[in-house]
């Protein structure tokens, strides 16, 4: 038996409710807005009976598309110190997190549902050590990762993709020393290339 989907004629969001227990109830909430016509359209990703589909990308223009994300991780000075001494039992951390945040990048659209598979034409990943704790006692490594293609969607997922695995990457080669490191500012930098052009995130 299926959720109802939502309709375009009463704008629906579908929501996860939680019974007081704290685990998931599968009953569904619908929250409607009387400005339904002008919500649904601000969702490409919805047809206009409410269903999630893949946007049609065939009427757009072909052009040079990049995007750049990041994402910071923090970990405590001396895990830093090994990381920087080449002291991890599992090998260089930077070096494999690359390569994951590569890979990463070349399989987001098996892992977000409306994602196109798209040719990756560039995909970089750079790394940014702080070893100046913060007032936590943390020391930081940000990674920014820059994805580009030639073709008709852009590559922010693709970006946002690769510098989120180099940080879980990170995470699991060092966590047998540090179960403690977390993950912030994953977010997207910029993106150049189609209808919308250029977006540059505010400092």
């Amino acid at each position: 038996m299926g959720y109802p989907c939502p309709t375009a004629s009463a704008w629906q969001v579908l929501s996860l409710t939680f019974v007081s227990s704290g685990t998931y109830n599968p009953a569904t909430r619908l929250s409607q807005h009387t400005d339904s016509t002008d919500k649904m359209a601000q969702f490409t990703h919805f047809d206009e009976s409410g269903r999630a589909r893949m946007v049609d990308i065939s009427a757009k223009d072909s052009t040079e598309r990049l995007a750049a994300a990041q994402a910071k991780v923090f970990l405590l000075p001396e895990t830093l110190e090994k990381i920087q001494r080449g002291k991890i039992a599992k090998g260089d951390v930077l070096a494999v997190a690359q390569v994951a945040g590569v890979m990463g990048a070349k399989k987001t659209p098996d892992l977000i549902p409306m994602c196109h598979p798209i040719l990756l034409t560039s995909v970089d990943i750079a790394f940014k050590e702080e070893p100046q704790p913060d007032s936590h006692g943390r020391c930081s490594i940000t990674i920014t990762a820059t994805a580009k293609t030639t073709g008709l969607t852009g590559v922010e997922m693709e970006a946002m993709m690769a510098a989120s695995v180099a940080a879980l990457t990170i995470y699991d080669m060092c966590k047998a020393v540090d179960r403690e490191m977390s993950f912030s500012e994953v977010c997207l930098l910029s993106k150049s290339g189609g209808k919308s052009g250029t977006y540059i995130r505010k400092a």
